[in-house]
């Protein structure tokens, strides 16, 4: 062969070669894809064989492991879904890697199901539903079936098109539509529902102020400051006092609430203690933590990453305590009226069922969640620690001011409201900063021509993107309508089948 062939030859056999890599590279990209399916799949089957091995006496073991299987697959969904919220701003932010955010939302999570989960629960998604309405309990175990199915599915497809949902919804959702379809539109709560309702506009509203209050609190005391160390030495600990006793406060109203009742003042007043406790502890430790540093936004910043990894845990813990609820709950109420007969308003959660939860969750988490965090943390606006941190302290602080209002709110849409909330002061504050730059020149007329000419640059680069807005919103509107006529189409389905 010629030295002119095998030039030309040469290119050739390079971009096969490109060819073939970038053909292994999807390849290796679709196989990881199917390996997470298949280990949710095998997970399931475990579930499957257990729940089997547990109720092997029951007189109805296959409506219950038909119930445990889609209780799983729902425990799956809330965790690819509804823990981004928890530890997405701190994996935005930096202050925590993707794989030690997986590993600590999956051990907070598992222990605020296990810990603080509870032994009873509400079956019929508080008081959506009237169960006296029901004809049999046969009947009922078909609408809860149908309504924790078809919220497993919204969840999961909401997953697949990157919209953070609140689960507590998509359940309400659930047993509104099957409930109705079951036992008449007479059956349903309405005035339960209007006021779930109010809180998908009230809550992520609520959220994204108080997180901008936060936000613009923290510039004007540190960050605008000629010494920002000695500011942020007087109003870190404060700061964090306030994460904590916010916290504690929270813990009380939606951790511990399953084991013990705690009224509302009484939590505040805990968090008030453990607001001076915790100021106490940590002015020596953030001096110690400033010892050394410049005067400069990276070092103010840098004293808020072991608060927010905190704060990400104590997140996962309180979601983990309450949303479990959303898998087992209508699971629970199945085995009991399969059991007993009967429809209660309240049952005891089996073991084996909370366990279907906690496990649920962190396999979720770990094999799906990556793609939900990535978008809370990163794809929605720009995260430092510091605005990070007033997105955690905005949820905590919305949930107790929403408990105080008798607000019915989720934390999903606080939490990615707050996200929100601190994008869009940012794009005002920087809009405001370069509208005072351009004032502030010589000749007015020159600095509104170069305003003018700057202004739809500055108008495409946006600090929240737009696209993100509307699908979450969108898919917040639609989740209890869209659950609830999948879940009734599910009933009817079930009902004409068996």
């Amino acid at each position: 062969m010629s030295a002119g062939s095998r030039g030309q030859a040469r290119p050739t056999l390079d971009k096969d070669l490109d060819g073939i890599a970038r053909f292994e590279i999807a390849g290796q990209f679709l196989s990881r894809s199917y390996s997470r399916v298949g280990i949710g799949v095998l997970l399931v089957a475990l579930i499957l064989a257990v729940a089997g091995f547990l109720l092997s006496g029951s007189s109805s073991l296959t409506i219950v492991i038909a119930a445990a299987i889609v209780g799983a697959y729902m425990a799956i969904n809330i965790g690819a879904n509804d823990v981004a919220n928890n530890v997405g701003p701190a994996v935005g932010s930096k202050s925590l890697s993707m794989g030690w955010a997986l590993v600590l939302a999956a051990v907070f999570e598992s222990a605020g199901a296990l810990i603080a989960g509870g032994e009873v629960v509400e079956t019929v998604a508080s008081g959506i539903i009237d169960a006296d309405r029901f004809e049999s309990s046969h009947r009922f175990v078909w609408a809860m079936l149908a309504a924790l199915l078809s919220s497993a599915l919204w969840v999961n497809f909401a997953t697949w098109i990157g919209a953070p949902v609140s689960t507590t919804h998509s359940v309400v959702g659930g047993v509104l539509g099957a409930g109705a379809a079951a036992a008449g539109l007479g059956a349903v709560n309405w005035y339960t529902v209007a006021g779930i309702a109010g809180g998908w506009v009230t809550a992520p509203f609520i959220g994204g102020i108080i997180a901008a209050a936060f936000l613009a609190l923290v510039k004007a005391l540190i960050v605008n400051q000629d010494d920002r160390l000695s500011a942020a030495r007087r109003w870190v600990p404060v700061l964090i006092a306030l994460m904590a006793g916010a916290f504690a406060a929270y813990l009380a109203i939606k951790g511990f609430n399953r084991i013990v009742r705690i009224e509302l003042g009484t939590a505040i007043l805990a968090g008030l203690v453990v607001f001076l406790l915790t100021w106490w502890v940590a002015v020596p430790v953030v001096a110690r933590q400033s010892a050394g540093l410049s005067n400069g936004n990276q070092s103010v910043r840098s004293l808020f990453v072991i608060p927010l990894i905190c704060s990400a845990a104590l997140l996962s813990f309180a979601h983990g305590a309450n949303d479990v609820a959303n898998a087992v709950g209508p699971l629970a109420a199945i085995v009991h009226a399969v059991g007993a007969g009967e429809i209660a308003a309240s049952v005891a959660i089996p073991g084996w069922t909370m366990v279907i939860g906690a496990f649920g969750i962190s396999f979720g988490l770990l094999l799906f969640g990556p793609k939900l965090i990535r978008m809370v943390g990163r794809e929605i606006t720009r995260l430092n620690p510091m605005r990070a941190y007033c997105v955690a302290l905005s949820a905590a602080v919305t949930v107790i001011v929403a408990s105080a209002l008798g607000l019915p709110v989720s934390s999903t849409h606080i939490a990615v409201g707050a996200v929100f909330g601190v994008g869009f002061f940012r794009e005002w504050y920087t809009d405001s900063a370069r509208r005072r730059r351009s004032s502030s020149k010589e000749g007015m007329s020159e600095s509104e021509g170069e305003f003018a000419a700057n202004k739809a640059e500055w108008r495409r680069r946006k600090l929240v993107r737009r696209s993100h807005l509307m699908t979450i919103v969108a898919a917040w509107v639609i989740t209890v309508p869209s659950a609830a006529l999948l879940s009734a189409s599910i009933f009817l389905l079930l009902s004409m089948v068996v």
